[in-house]
């Protein structure tokens, strides 16, 4: 218990340090905020909550995808809701309709609308964890071809919006699309959450999870509408953000373990934080040019994939 409370406390301390970090680190110097300053109101603050429910819906999905595709590279994007979400908020911009209600709208509308299409195509292929991986990862490719072909065909003013958008980026976190996103995300976390059980069910296997009465079926279609909700609330607010649902719930898998519903509570909240330090990074490393975040995860991501792919092969030989 004594090193339990030790660890809570580390991890308390850890998440206000990095809090803190977030709000001082303005312009390139450090200083502690005027509060009454409308640039940290309106601007900063809305950056941090953005940061932190994006990285926390991303990780929490993950680690939800990877307990039911029983597959520890599984990521949000691979099952086709990322790319969904994405293109309708391209076709909303290149529409001219980028308003800032309209962006979370059109993500939830596309990443849901995509996954709709994979779970009934997966139903059409066997049903299982397998078709519905594969499916997804032919409409992510599908849909990829769609949103190039829009960015094709649009203007150049359109183009660059699109183009900055995709590639990751908190620097338009604002707070009227926030309250909507950040309902969304709740919403979707607490029922990922309440399906761990389940998905520890599905983990002894697919003959073991109907023996313990199991309904595979649903629990695979409520897990996959949880994870496009929260994909698509969190695409909605930055753009498409890499890897992030990949490398942290298998970082606390190997640190932590422990039942799937407590692996995606502190997959929300170590992606949250793993985002928010990883966009802090990106506007002063290189300050006053800010790098978007989708690239500086995407830089970060590979090498974690091939060390995690390295060690896994090392275990099982």
């Amino acid at each position: 218990m004594r090193h339990q409370a030790v660890g809570y406390g580390l991890a308390v301390a850890v998440s206000v340090l990095v809090v803190i970090v977030a709000i001082t680190g303005q312009g390139g110097l450090w200083a502690w905020p005027d509060w009454q300053d409308p640039l940290l109101q309106e601007l900063r603050l809305p950056r941090i909550a953005s940061a932190l429910l994006v990285g926390a819906a991303l990780a929490g999905s993950g680690a939800a995808l990877q307990a039911l595709f029983r597959n520890p590279l599984a990521d949000p994007g691979l099952i086709g809701t990322s790319s969904g979400a994405a293109l309708g908020v391209v076709l909303l911009i290149a529409w001219g309709g980028a308003a800032s209600f309209g962006l979370p709208l059109a993500a939830f509308v596309g990443g849901l609308l995509s996954t709709g299409l994979i779970l009934l195509l997966s139903r059409v292929a066997g049903n299982s964890e397998a078709a519905l991986l594969l499916m997804g990862l032919v409409i992510a490719a599908f849909i990829g071809a769609i949103t190039s072909l829009v960015l094709f065909l649009s203007d150049d003013l359109t183009l660059r919006g699109a183009m900055a958008w995709l590639a990751g980026n908190l620097s338009g976190a604002s707070t009227s699309p926030l309250g909507v996103s950040a309902a969304a995300i709740a919403l979707a976390l607490l029922l990922l959450i309440a399906l761990g059980r389940d998905l520890d069910c599905l983990a002894l296997g697919t003959d073991s999870a109907h023996g313990l009465g199991l309904s595979l079926a649903a629990t695979r279609a409520w897990v996959i509408v949880a994870a496009a909700l929260a994909t698509g609330a969190a695409v909605a607010l930055s753009g498409v953000i890499g890897f992030v649902g990949m490398m942290v719930p298998n970082a606390l898998a190997l640190v932590v373990g422990g039942s799937r519903r407590r692996l995606i509570a502190l997959s929300a909240w170590l992606g949250g934080l793993f985002l928010l330090a990883m966009d802090t990074v990106s506007r002063l490393v290189v300050y006053p040019i800010e790098i978007p975040v989708g690239l500086l995860t995407a830089f970060t991501g590979p090498p974690f994939f091939i060390w995690l792919f390295w060690y896994r092969q090392r275990k099982v030989n």
